[in-house]
């Protein structure tokens, strides 16, 4: 059976932009394999949606968005909270410049409540402007900015000044 342009649209789309939603989806719920099924199931969404998508200005935007509301609407679903595994270490990466900081980072982020760890998701690491990550999780951009705050404020109380590699090292 041929493809038809919308499924070698999306097929394309998909093909070029799943590593970076995996990479999103991870920084949102810290486990590779919960963030492949967020990945899975935005996918989803979006291939339901794709002629809606394909009018979009900014694809890469709905995508993100899509995912957002996807791991949002876990974090409330009764099902999520039933199934958290406890004391299972996540997934960690295997190079980095610091790997015991690139670790404490996960673990401070993945603390956060889940409106805070999307804002600073989408802040720092999609660096989206205030109005986009409004326009992203369907809020205000006082929301956005009361809950980026306080999620700044909760990363920096947990993860406290400590020396570098290199000044461990000297």
């Amino acid at each position: 059976m041929a493809k038809t342009a919308r499924e070698e649209e999306f097929t394309a789309y998909v093909a070029s932009r799943s590593s970076w939603l995996r990479k999103v989806a991870y920084l949102l719920c810290g486990d590779w394999h919960r963030a492949d099924d967020l990945v899975q199931e935005s996918i989803t969404k979006l291939y339901v949606n794709w002629p809606r998508a394909g009018r979009v200005e900014n694809l890469d935007g709905y995508a993100r968005k899509v995912l957002v509301n996807t791991f949002l609407a876990e974090q409330r679903s009764p099902w999520w909270r039933r199934t958290t595994r406890r004391g299972i270490e996540p997934d960690t990466a295997s190079v980095g410049i610091d790997l015991d900081a690139s670790l404490d980072l996960r673990k401070a982020l993945a603390a956060l409540p889940p409106r805070q760890r999307a804002t600073v998701v989408l802040r720092y690491y999609c660096d989206l402007t205030i109005d986009q990550a409004a326009e992203a999780l369907g809020c205000s951009s006082g929301n956005v900015k009361s809950q980026t705050s306080r999620g700044l404020e909760a990363l920096r109380a947990t993860l406290v000044a400590r020396p570098t590699t290199a000044e461990r090292t000297s």
